[in-house]
Formats: C-alpha cells, structure tokens, sequence
C-alpha cells in the first residue's frame, strides 16, 4: 500500500471513529432520557403501591425489540445489552439490595444476576434461612433460593421455611446446571488435583473416569470454594459454573462435563410484593388436611373438578405435630384468575389451613 492510499485509509477511519463518537453521546443522550422516565414511572409506582418488578411487561418488551432487530447485530448481543439497560433502570426506580444464598459464583448467584441484571447489590448469605431473615426484616428487598432440582428433587429447608414465613413467592426462574472444568492454564495434562462439592463430583462421575482417572479428587464445601482453592497452580482445577471462572480468573479446560446434560435447577424470588396477572402465571399454595382417611383426596377435589392443571405436590413433616404433614402445591394459574379463586375456596374450606404463598410469571428455562 503506497502512502497516499495508507493516509486516505486512516483519514477514513478516524472520519469513522469521530461518528461513532457522535452516535454515543446520543446513545449516552437517550439513555439518560429513558432512566428519567423510569424514574418517574417509579414514583408512580411507588404511589400507587405496586411492584417494581413487571417481568411480564420486560419479557415482552424484549421480545418486541429482538422481533424488529435488522441486524449485523444478532438477537443474542441485543438482549444481553437491553437487559442490562432494564436492570439499570430497576436500579433508578428503586436501588434494591437482592440476598442470594452464597457464596458468590454459586448457582444461585448466576440464577440472580441472570433474573435481576447486575445494576442491583446482590448480597450472599450463608443459608437459606437468613436470605429469608434479610428479606423479612428489611435489610434486602428479594432474596433468591433453590427450591427443586430435576436430579434431586425438592430442596426441603425452603419449602419448610415457608411453614414460618409470611413471605410471598414474587418469581421463579430456572438454570440448567453446566458443570465446568476449569484450571489457570486451561491445559488438561497439567491438571494433578481436581476441588469440587462432592454432589458435584457425582455428578461428573464418568466424565472424570474417562479423562482425568488418576488425579487426586479433593473435596470441597462448595464449588466458588472449589475455584478459589484451583488459583494456587497450574497443576490444579476446579469443577464449578463458568461465572466462577470468570470471578476467580479461571479458563474453561472442558465444558459441560455432567453426566447428565439437562440437570436444572427451580430458583424462587422471594419478597413482599403482590404480582399482577400476566396471563400465563403460576400460583403456590400451602395447606395442611385433617389427620383422617380421605382428606387430602377430598382437599385436592376442586382441583380437578375446577378443571385447573396442577403442576407439583410435594409433603413435608409439619412443624407443630408429629406424624402431621404439610403439603405444598403448585397450580397453573393466577390467584386471582376467577377458576382459580373459585377452586381456593372450595379447598379452604375442606382443609385445616389454606396459605396462598404467591402468584408469578411461569418462566422458561434457560441455559
């Protein structure tokens, strides 16, 4: 390339770069412009003594925006950076401090920041039971539990905290659960010592036979932890979610090395907040039957005579009596939808205790 066309070819990319200078400071212009209407949508809100959160009115917005994209960027790109602009604009409404069940690069963290964004202070706490403390008593806004796994079933102390809480279920939200092998090198071969949870390590059981069946397998209390202990050398390796790697500066050696592929985890979103009817909603219950043959066929009747599709019923042992059970249920359908409000009281009325703990947005899966 001769001089003239190397001086006309950086002419033209510093014309472009001022255009791209000008189109940011509208981008910075509009953005400002939209986080002051939703600023004052929050004050509406506020006023009104609605929720913050309208998951419905975001998910449909999203899915307007990614219908009209025209490209070069794809669909994927355009959501991640429309979904940071809407945490954003929570934040600007109502700054909110979210507990998770910790620690950080967990499966739950990955689940909060997937729900809420990271405009908000996601806070870990070290058991399910002060992410409830911390939302009851007002020092977090939501917290985020694991409530089911499709491998292992119900997580019971979440379920059994809802017998001594009046918090309501604001959202679900669901992640498939992609076991990593990650290292500072990212080479296999140097690998000598492998850290993870041992639920984990089960779980990646056959992966690990075929692979690495001689390094030493060294047990963890979770799999941030894991992450943390792989930082020491190149000779060790973690088995974690990808998020921890990028938290503790970890590169991926394999991928999704679970044996079974589509292990998801059921996370709640739990709060103070009454959700509005979306036309596609779930609504949790609680109720305890009498101690006597029949009774919880008879509870359940409305149910199915109502014709609602009921997704979920699990029992545990109540807290007041032994060899009593409460039993938590899960129905398609907004309490408020009038099927539904109709079927609740007939059941109330065939039951010792009836306790609606929430209705929200069913949520889709996501990997």
């Amino acid at each position: 390339m001769n001089r003239n066309n190397t001086e006309k070819t950086e002419k033209r990319i510093e014309d472009l770069r001022r255009d791209i200078d000008a189109i940011d400071v509208r981008i910075l212009d509009l953005l400002n412009e939209r986080m002051a209407l939703a600023r004052q949508i929050g004050e509406c809100k506020a006023g009104a003594g609605h929720a913050i959160v309208d998951k419905a009115r975001e998910d449909n917005l999203l899915k307007a925006l990614l219908s009209q994209n025209p490209g070069p960027l794809d669909n994927e790109k355009l959501k991640k950076v429309f979904s940071e602009i809407i945490a954003a604009a929570r934040q600007v409404q109502e700054p909110r401090i979210i507990s998770y069940l910790g620690p950080e690069a967990t499966f739950t963290h990955v689940a909060a920041l997937s729900y809420f964004g990271r405009s908000d202070t996601l806070i870990p706490q070290p058991s399910i039971k002060d992410v409830f403390d911390e939302v009851e008593k007002g020092a977090s806004r939501y917290g985020v539990v694991p409530v089911e796994n499709s491998i292992e079933g119900a997580v019971n102390h979440t379920l059994d905290l809802f017998q001594e809480s009046d918090l309501q279920i604001c959202a679900e939200a669901y992640l498939v659960i992609s076991h990593d092998l990650l290292s500072l090198s990212g080479e296999l071969d140097k690998i000598r010592t492998v850290y993870s949870h041992p639920q984990t390590f089960a779980q990646c059981r056959r992966w690990l036979n075929k692979h690495l069946p001689e390094v030493s397998l060294v047990e963890c209390s979770s799999n941030a932890q894991a992450a943390k202990m792989a930082m020491a050398s190149d000779e060790t390796g973690a088995i974690a979610g990808r998020e921890a790697g990028r938290i503790y500066g970890l590169q991926v050696v394999a991928s999704r090395i679970q044996d079974v592929v589509r292990n998801t985890t059921r996370f709640l979103v739990i709060g103070n907040d009454r959700v509005p009817r979306t036309g596609n909603d779930k609504t949790s219950i609680m109720l305890v039957t009498a101690h006597v043959p029949g009774a919880l066929f008879q509870a359940l009747g409305p149910i199915s005579e109502g014709g609602i599709n009921m997704l979920k019923l699990e029992s545990r042992p109540a807290k007041y009596e032994n060899w009593s059970y409460v039993f938590f249920v899960d129905l398609l359908g907004h309490a408020k939808d009038e099927p539904v409000t109709q079927t609740l009281a007939l059941m109330k009325d065939r039951c010792q205790f009836l306790k609606v703990l929430g209705s929200y947005p069913v949520a889709t899966i996501k990997g």
